[in-house]
């Protein structure tokens, strides 16, 4: 079985130019980074040692527990450990560790060492739900699990699995049926990458002498009885994730907003945000339009035309993302954008002059045929109007209703503010470029990288927010 892992965030050791987070607590990142790579490395009991040492802590940085569990459990499933393998993996789970697709089949592999059939059968089959949309494990998945149906001796649904297996990649067409895995029932099962390929096909043997009595039928060929019962597998060339996105189509509306007047505060990064966004999402084969330091009506305009490509893209190929940065602020349970042409003197001015994301932004966005709807705002900045404002807060957003297939992001947590960056970019876009030009990694893996790495550079007083009621995957980098 192939190791499933993530990345870690860096491994080089950052110097907090922020307050508030202890050296102890820095530590706690470094050895997490750490064990990562030792886990990629088969390093299983690093891994349980360094882990269990930072859970142990009881002044740990929680924000870790999900990752740290769900590694251990993994490595405990690899040292034969599978009591507590279960352990750890339930506990990530609890915690909503996103890769719920991987532990539920390393739990069934662990209830299957266990001999516990019926349990192992209910997570295979909620491992397969979570993993069916990942192109790029499934088909082992398949594999691993036709090998255990195939010994509880439900060889229909064993021979189903591996021939959609075989049809995803054509490196399981020939893999045998044989009532035991090479890797799900090894008794050092440590991980191995090696596969043993045995033919699915029965050799041909050459016919044997066969006397027949005058009242004697000619016994019938075993092997030819066989071949015919052997249904060959689709052979395809192997499925990369660009291929699979080929037909996609991708637009982007990117706002950034800076110069505004005296009274509201000019703001120095989100022109060099929303420029360097535009960029990177261009090499991520979306057509943008890119506006600088919009007005009301520009906005409004430039609103209208990105619903209106979203609602000529073709249903279900069409992905579509919005990104703000700038003044915004929360208003009866809205989040408005501020034109740089805002004049608010008045809590009612807000309605009039700023413009609402759910109700104009995110809602033309589910009402057109884009399969999934991104939504990002690095606009969590202090209230721009607080003379004119009562009932808006001290600033920050609102978290907004998730409208269908919506992927919503924010800078800083509902509520809570973020500064404007001392460099060319805000710190939360300097992370996200960043996390956005790993290639391989999936919508949720790129902004938990993000959260990681804002946290630390923050010293823990930004703690960016997403929100997701997706259906399927989205890489900005295949």
């Amino acid at each position: 079985m192939k190791l499933l892992f993530r990345l870690s965030l860096t491994t080089v050791v950052i110097f907090m130019l922020a307050t508030g987070i202890t050296q102890a607590q820095k530590e706690d990142y470094k050895i997490y980074d750490d064990g990562v790579i030792k886990f990629k490395d088969k390093n299983y009991d690093g891994v349980i040692s360094d882990f269990t040492g930072i859970l142990d802590n009881v002044a740990h940085i929680k924000k870790l527990d999900e990752d740290l569990y769900f590694y251990r459990g993994q490595s405990y499933y690899f040292k034969g450990e599978y009591d507590k393998s279960l352990s750890d993996l339930k506990q990530s789970l609890t915690l909503n560790h996103y890769n719920k697709g991987v532990i539920h089949w390393y739990m069934a592999r662990c209830y299957d060492k266990l001999n516990r059939v019926s349990e192992a059968k209910s997570d295979y089959k909620e491992a397969g739900g979570f993993l069916e949309k990942n192109r790029k494990v499934y088909p082992e998945f398949l594999a691993d699990r036709a090998q255990f149906l195939s010994r509880q001796g439900e060889q229909d649904a064993a021979q189903q699995d591996l021939t959609l297996a075989s049809s995803l990649d054509p490196q399981y067409s020939s893999t045998k049926l044989n009532g035991a895995s090479d890797k799900s029932r090894g008794a050092n099962d440590k991980g191995s990458n090696t596969k043993v390929i045995v033919t699915s096909k029965p050799k041909k043997e050459e016919p044997k002498k066969t006397t027949v009595t005058q009242n004697q039928k000619p016994a019938q060929q075993t092997t030819q009885q066989q071949e015919q019962e052997v249904v060959e597998p689709v052979k395809t060339l192997p499925v990369s994730l660009g291929e699979m996105y080929k037909d996609e189509k991708r637009y982007a509306l990117v706002i950034g907003n800076s110069t505004y007047s005296q009274e509201i505060g000019v703001l120095k990064n989100p022109a060099n945000d929303a420029t360097d966004i535009a960029q990177e999402l261009k090499s991520s084969n979306f057509e943008v339009q890119l506006l600088i330091n919009a007005t009301y009506v520009q906005l409004r305009e430039a609103v209208r035309k990105f619903h209106e490509k979203l609602t000529n893209g073709p249903r279900d190929q069409t992905v579509g993302l919005f990104y703000y940065a700038g003044h915004g602020i929360q208003f009866q349970d809205e989040n408005y954008l501020v034109p740089i042409d805002a004049k608010v003197q008045y809590e009612d001015d807000i309605v009039r002059m700023c413009f609402p994301v759910q109700r104009m932004v995110l809602a033309n966005m589910e009402r057109s045929n884009s399969r999934m709807n991104i939504v990002i705002l690095d606009a969590c900045r202090n209230n721009p109007f607080p003379a004119a404002t009562r009932s808006a807060g001290a600033g920050g957003l609102s978290e907004m209703k998730r409208a269908r297939g919506s992927f919503i992001a924010y800078a800083t947590a509902p509520g809570s503010v973020a500064a404007d960056g001392s460099g060319r970019n805000g710190l939360y876009t300097q992370e996200l470029l960043k996390a956005m030009r790993k290639p391989g990694r999936s919508i949720e893996q790129v902004f938990k990288d993000v959260r990681m790495s804002v946290l630390r550079l923050s010293g823990e007083s930004q703690n960016t927010w997403d929100s997701s009621n997706i259906v399927g995957e989205f890489y900005f980098k295949f």
